[in-house]
């Protein structure tokens, strides 16, 4: 299914148009982005030192990251910073931003050009929606500690997938999983999703790509002179033919940086059964939630609801009855 949301406020179908109430929200956060990526590896190769990769040449780095330092800023309500040791004196900053701890969770992957305080704006959004947001960091990134590489994200990747799954679980969070990744942060959403499909219950993508050269060389790498081919990078359209779970991608009309076309890309090649493409008409790169205000969380939300059931009538019927006896 594809979809767009339109001027006038109102997420439109289109092959049927489904009123929506509008809100004229709009958030001014503004998100500096490029996409890398990761590499496959078997499971028992994730949590290892990774060898380095085609993409971890300097001609890459200096383009596929922008790293800001910062200091651990103070907390937002109802927030809690968690701290993973992905390596020796290499430490990741993340966050997690509680609903109620049998509420969905997002396990969120940022852009290249953001940092996890960057989304202190943002997380109660989510939290309103009654979702878990847990947002994670880079090397190098906020106050983590180490160097990016290209292969490092991606064995980072896939130690904070382990290590933050089981620090909610035993602190009691029973909520249905969701991975989301934005630009950057969707090349590890998805391998992440494409390895651990059966224990998801789905996949968010937003700003993501299905191919990497072409993003590469808009961003001003000489692909010709390093003698990469397409095989050799992230292989997003091929991992995305092993996920099954449902798969909501949003995606800007305008977005120069990955044009359209790569989100359809993406979608085409989804093994989901359940799968939805919205576009978010005048939103770019770096302005789906300044575009899409509120909607856009309650889009997410909608999307999750489907999945989890909470939007079936009965169980809403039910809730209401339990409300009125409990009155």
């Amino acid at each position: 299914m594809m979809s767009y949301l339109t001027n006038t406020g109102k997420w439109t179908n289109i092959f049927s148009l489904k009123d929506q109430s509008t809100l004229t929200i709009l958030l001014l956060f503004f998100f500096v982005v490029v996409s890398p990526g990761c590499r496959d590896r078997q499971e028992n190769q994730m949590e290892n030192t990774m060898t380095e990769s085609s993409m971890d040449r300097p001609e890459f780095l200096r383009f596929l990251f922008h790293p800001r330092v910062t200091a651990r800023t103070s907390l937002p309500a109802a927030a809690k910073d968690i701290d993973v040791t992905v390596a020796p004196e290499v430490t990741i900053g993340c966050r997690l931003f509680a609903a109620d701890k049998d509420a969905p969770i997002i396990l969120f992957f940022h852009g290249n050009g953001e940092i996890v305080s960057d989304y202190d704006a943002i997380g109660p959004y989510f939290q309103e929606q009654d979702l878990n947001f847990l947002v994670t960091d880079y090397r190098g990134y906020g106050w983590s500690t180490g160097t990016p590489t290209t292969s490092s994200m991606l064995g980072d990747a896939h130690i904070l997938y382990k290590e933050l799954l089981k620090k909610l679980r035993a602190d009691g969070y029973t909520g249905s999983l969701f991975l989301m990744g934005r630009s950057l942060g969707s090349v590890c959403a998805i391998e992440l999703a494409a390895l651990h499909n059966d224990a998801i219950d789905g996949l968010i993508i937003e700003s993501g790509f299905a191919e990497t050269l072409p993003l590469a060389r808009t961003i001003g790498i000489d692909i010709d002179q390093l003698g990469i081919a397409e095989e050799d990078t992230f292989n997003n359209s091929r991992k995305m033919e092993s996920i099954t779970k449902p798969t909501f991608i949003l995606h800007g009309q305008l977005d120069d940086l990955i044009p359209l076309w790569q989100a359809e890309k993406l979608m085409a090649a989804s093994g989901a059964r359940s799968k939805e493409l919205q576009i978010i008409p005048g939103a770019d790169h770096n302005t789906l939630i300044a575009v899409g205000g509120i909607l856009y969380f309650r889009a997410i939300k909608q999307f999750i609801n489907k999945i989890t059931g909470a939007d079936d009538w009965r169980k809403r019927r039910r809730a209401s009855r339990e409300k009125q006896q409990e009155h």
